[in-house]
């Protein structure tokens, strides 16, 4: 499992023209989190995922999303599973079935939800434009 973590002031997930999930946050910041799933992902990876987007201290002033109480947009990102070290096409051979992705995805947010972090999302398996206004710009990669 991966992710991205990126600090911002604000961000939106657009499907078909209709916003999904969006965070507004110029006081606290936020965090955009794109989280890829794995074939080969432990079952507890997500746990793992779900606890530093809430606990890493990468928002302004060394706080965390929890510390904070910043807001998280969450997007299934597939594509953060691609392989690119031949070619020049990326394999996607490592990255979870839909049907396996989803509730780990799902898992996360809620996981998020329970430490009472108000979650946005995007919707899974859809073509979605993500923006951002990147903080910092401050962004880590997570692997789990």
């Amino acid at each position: 499992m991966k992710a991205v973590l990126t600090r911002v002031t604000s961000a939106s997930v657009t499907v078909d023209g209709e916003t999904v999930g969006a965070i507004d946050c110029p006081d606290t910041g936020g965090i955009l989190a794109l989280v890829g799933a794995g074939r080969e992902d432990a079952d507890d990876a997500w746990e793992t995922v779900a606890r530093k987007i809430a606990e890493l201290r990468i928002l302004d002033g060394e706080r965390s999303v929890e510390d904070a109480g910043a807001p998280v947009l969450l997007v299934s990102q597939f594509t953060l599973m691609g392989r690119t070290a031949k070619g020049r096409r990326p394999s996607w051979s490592d990255a979870a079935p839909g049907d396996a992705a989803e509730p780990v995805i799902g898992a996360i947010a809620e996981a998020l939800r329970s430490r009472d972090i108000h979650v946005e999302e995007g919707r899974f398996g859809a073509h979605m434009q993500v923006a951002s206004v990147n903080d910092g710009p401050f962004t880590v990669i997570v692997e789990a």
